[in-house]
C-alpha cells in the first residue's frame, strides 16, 4: 500500500516506519520543515518526504494525494507556544482527515491514548476525545489505538529514570505512586498500526494497545531499578507541591530555554488515575507479542 505517515520522526514513528518498510509498504512522510531530521527518517527508511504542516489546512492539499492510508501519530504531551493540545490533537486530526478525504483515501489509523473518555479531566484526554470523535465521523475506514505507557530502546522514560538513577541517590514519586500503568513496548505497537492496515475486521474498532501486566508507578520504578542493578530511595513528593512545581517549570521553561515543561500540571492530574486497558483484542487480532515489562527493558536498559 501506499501509506502516508504523520508524526514520523517522533519515537513511534521511527518504528512504525521500519515495520512499514519490512512489510514492503510505499511510504511518504509530511513534515512542516522538511530539516535534517525529518530528511535524515525519509532516507533510513525510503520514504517519500512530502512538506505539510498538520495545523495548517491547506498546506495539506496535496500530501495524501495518490495514498492509499494514512497513520496520524501526531500527539503532544506538554504545550508551548501556539502548540496546544487543541491544535496538535484536534485541529491537527481535522485537517488531516479533510486531506485524507478530498485525496479519495479510505483507511485511517488514529493514534489516541489509554485513559480517554468523555468527561476525561485532563486536557490532554479532552482533546485526544475530540480527535477521536472526529474520526469516527469522517466517514472512512478508520481504526482508533489508545496505546498505555509505551517503552523502548529510544523512549523518554524508562531512559529518564534510568539517567536519574544514574546521576542522583533518589527517584521523585509524585503523590503516592500507586497509579496502575499497563507498559507496552513500541514494537508491539506499531505492529498493531501496521497490521491494521489490512485487516478488515480492525475497521470501525477502537482498540487498547497495552502490556500483559498492570504496575503501580512504584513498581515501574522498581523493575527498573531491579534491571539497572541499583538501589536508590524514592522521593515522594506531595501533589500540592508538585503542582507548584509544575507551574513554575511552565512558565520558566518555554521563557528562558524556548522549550515545553518537563512537568506540567496537566500530567499530574493524569498521574492520579490508572492508565490500564485490555490487551486481548489487539493482542489476538494483530498476533501481538506482548513481553513483561522487566523482560522489554532488560533488552536495552543495561547496569
Amino acid at each position: 500500500m501506499n501509506v502516508l505517515v504523520t508524526g514520523a520522526t517522533g519515537f513511534v514513528g521511527r518504528e512504525v516506519l521500519r515495520q512499514l518498510q519490512a512489510r514492503g509498504h510505499t511510504i511518504c512522510i509530511v513534515a512542516r520543515n522538511p530539516a535534517a531530521a525529518a530528511r535524515a527518517t525519509a532516507g533510513r527508511f525510503g520514504a517519500e518526504l512530502r512538506r505539510g504542516d498538520v495545523v495548517k489546512d491547506a498546506s495539506l492539499a496535496d500530501a495524501a494525494q495518490g495514498m492509499d492510508a494514512v497513520i496520524h501519530l501526531v500527539g503532544i504531551i506538554s504545550e508551548i507556544g501556539q502548540n496546544t493540545f487543541e491544535s496538535a490533537h484536534v485541529r491537527a486530526t481535522d485537517h488531516v482527515v479533510r486531506a485524507a478525504r478530498a485525496a479519495g483515501v479510505r483507511r485511517f489509523v488514529q493514534m489516541s491514548a489509554l485513559g480517554t473518555r468523555p468527561g476525561a479531566v485532563s486536557r490532554y484526554h479532552q482533546t485526544k476525545w475530540s480527535a477521536e470523535e472526529i474520526v469516527r465521523g469522517s466517514g472512512l475506514d478508520w481504526t482508533i489505538f489508545r496505546p498505555s505507557l509505551i517503552y523502548g530502546a529510544e523512549d523518554h522514560f524508562a531512559n529518564l529514570f534510568a539517567t536519574l538513577s544514574r546521576r542522583s541517590p533518589f527517584l521523585p514519586v509524585m503523590g503516592n505512586g500507586q497509579n496502575r500503568l499497563q507498559p507496552v513496548a513500541v514494537e508491539a505497537v506499531a505492529a498493531a498500526f501496521v497490521g491494521a492496515l489490512t485487516e478488515p475486521r480492525a475497521v470501525g474498532q477502537t482498540m487498547d494497545l497495552c502490556g500483559p501486566e498492570p504496575l503501580t508507578f512504584l513498581a515501574v520504578l522498581d523493575t527498573i531499578l531491579v534491571v539497572l542493578r541499583r538501589r536508590r530511595f524514592k522521593l515522594r513528593v506531595p501533589l500540592r507541591l508538585a503542582r507548584i512545581q509544575a507551574a513554575a517549570l511552565e512558565f520558566i521553561f518555554p521563557r528562558l530555554l524556548g522549550r515545553a515543561a518537563p512537568l506540567n500540571r496537566d500530567q499530574l492530574l493524569m498521574l492520579q488515575e490508572d492508565n490500564v486497558g485490555n490487551p486481548r483484542p489487539a493482542a489476538e487480532m494483530f498476533g501481538l507479542q506482548l513481553v513483561p515489562f522487566r523482560e522489554g527493558i532488560a533488552a536495552y536498559l543495561r547496569p
